[in-house]
């Protein structure tokens, strides 16, 4: 109800944005992940959640061209490793075995044939990462052995909370640790003026075509937020609902306010 008394189209900051606003760091994560579709490798992004580095990725790989990238997703990583490769084999079209050391064959395979037959190269993005089972970890390296070490045939981005990378960096995952060749951690946009035009952004991307919070608003969101676009969007979400009940054509800091002490009680 909200977005048709406000005239939106959807919710600000939300997951139907079609662009993201940038302060610099979608840029530096593409031309990273741009790296690793020219010398291709394994690539690890982190990220506090609701920072958008899922979000970033998809916009990422959207533009990618399907004659010479086949992009795979996958985020039902809370399994054991066996079920894991189960699901991937899955993901790339393969019947998957229920013997692990079939499953590594049949998908080294295919991802040879993808690569060297079909002038393709796979891109696997791997999100929330950090739940893997440290099993993972340890034997990755050897899954991404290809031709004695001597071709690398995938590109695969680790994408997970800030713990992934404290993970990888324990000595008993140093020989994964050492094949990463890109490293990228999104920070929450905690500079005023940075989340200012991030909330401009969605407002304006959600087809708003007037200013619907004062700079008191802007801040009280900023803070309680703590930079994050994730909890912004929930303040302002609960704001606009809030503001559609009471027929208020824009967000007082009082509703503002509100909206932020119903989210931390709930």
């Amino acid at each position: 109800m909200y977005q048709s008394f406000f005239g939106l189209t959807h919710a600000p900051l939300g997951k139907d944005s079609n662009q993201l606003w940038d302060n610099g760091q979608v840029v530096g994560l593409s031309q990273q992940f741009n790296w690793l579709l020219q010398s291709p490798g394994i690539g690890l992004l982190t990220a506090e959640p609701g920072l958008g580095k899922t979000a970033a990725l998809r916009q990422i790989t959207r533009v990618l061209n399907p004659h010479q990238y086949s992009v795979y997703y996958i985020a039902d990583t809370d399994f054991g490793r066996l079920d894991f490769y189960r699901q991937l084999a899955i993901l790339f079209g393969l019947t998957p075995s229920y013997r692990r050391s079939q499953l590594w064959r049949d998908i080294k395979e295919h991802v040879t044939h993808l690569t060297t037959q079909k002038s393709l190269l796979p891109v696997l993005i791997i999100d929330e990462a950090q739940n893997l089972p440290s099993e993972f970890f340890r034997d990755f390296p050897s899954f991404m052995n290809f031709v004695f070490d001597s071709k690398d045939y995938m590109t695969v981005w680790l994408a997970g909370h800030p713990d992934l990378a404290r993970e990888i960096d324990r000595p008993m995952n140093a020989a994964l640790a050492s094949r990463i060749q890109a490293r990228y951690e999104f920070k929450p946009i905690v500079e005023r003026e940075a989340f200012k035009q991030l909330l401009s952004h969605g407002f304006t991307q959600a087809g708003c075509t007037h200013n619907l919070l004062s700079d008191s608003a802007v801040e009280l969101i900023r803070m309680s937020s703590q930079g994050n676009p994730r909890q912004a969007h929930r303040i302002i979400v609960t704001a606009l609902r809030l503001a559609t009940d009471k027929k208020m054509n824009h967000l007082a800091d009082d509703i503002v306010k509100e909206s932020i002490t119903i989210l931390k009680q709930g």
